[in-house]
């Protein structure tokens, strides 16, 4: 039995806002690639019928984690399917927390779709990737692209998702010591909401960018600072709508010599924190599901 199920981080290549939706929601134009940097999730079988999490993290009510709520949507999705369907055992899930929490790089969402994947799995389900992508949508948006596996250029709210393969370039990824909370930014009035619609390919000419950018530096000077100070070294961008930001690298080598230019930039009261990643066009868990 497979216990043990990565949990990868994403990165937004590129965000384009490209208009605002009357739900309240925006449409988005994003490319989205995995890095080979995760979280673990372990699944213990228990012999009663409960799913339980064990973590060390209390800033969130144990039901109200998105562990709970996807395993928990599981099984009422497949209940409505089978009535008579009973969990055929329980488990206790840990977890080895390695991604930054509120940086941008879906961690949260990332734990939501191991947990649907691997649940399904291990309980024999049999669910088609549709069917859990569908179910992962119901907690958010950023859950069915690590349902779906594999690097995407994604649309509408990021849930219309086409696989492409981009260059598996190696990054430095830096977590200031700033939370930032999604919906202060798609609520904030000076975000760029009106970019073009473009194809993909149109998008893949031309350079990279992130319109929730712009916004976060305005509210968050530290972030400004330090996207100033990489961009002068490399390539530097926030993901998603932050607070994490990644700069582009020529090889490893390259990227452990940007981390010691920043190390020596900030003193450790800074509490900025960083690490090495690749990026990958297949995710690992999608490598565990079909090993």
């Amino acid at each position: 039995m497979q216990q043990e199920w990565p949990s990868p981080a994403k990165l937004n290549l590129f965000l384009y806002i490209t208009g605002q939706r009357t739900d309240g929601y925006h449409n988005l134009q994003t490319l989205f690639q995995f890095i080979d940097y995760c979280d673990y999730l372990n699944f213990e079988p228990r012999q009663d019928q409960v799913v339980f999490l064990k973590t060390e993290f209390n800033d969130v009510k144990h039901d109200d984690n998105l562990i709970i709520k996807a395993a928990n949507l599981l099984i009422n999705y497949v209940k409505r399917q089978y009535p008579n369907f009973i969990v055929p055992y329980g488990v206790t899930i840990s977890i080895d927390k390695k991604l930054p929490m509120g940086g941008g790089l879906g961690g949260g969402s990332s734990n939501a779709a191991t947990t649907l994947v691997a649940l399904n799995h291990l309980w024999q389900l049999q669910l088609s990737k549709e069917q859990l992508m569908s179910i992962g949508s119901k907690i958010g948006a950023d859950v069915p692209i690590f349902i779906f596996g594999h690097s995407a250029f994604a649309q509408g709210v990021g849930d219309d998702l086409v696989a492409i393969d981009v260059p598996e370039k190696w990054y430095l990824v830096i977590k200031p010591d700033v939370n930032i909370a999604t919906a202060k930014i798609f609520t904030t009035p000076t975000l760029k909401r009106d970019t073009v619609t473009r194809t993909i390919s149109e998008l893949l000419e031309l350079p990279f960018a992130n319109d929730c950018e712009n916004t976060v530096r305005e509210l968050y000077p530290e972030i400004d600072h330090l996207i100033s100070l990489m961009a002068s070294q490399a390539p530097t961008r926030l993901t998603g709508t932050g607070s994490c930001i990644f700069c582009e690298c020529d090889s490893e080598q390259h990227a452990h010599s940007l981390q010691l230019f920043l190390q020596q930039q900030y003193d450790s009261a800074a509490k900025i924190t960083s690490f090495i990643a690749q990026g990958i066009n297949c995710s690992p868990l999608s490598k565990t599901v079909n090993h």
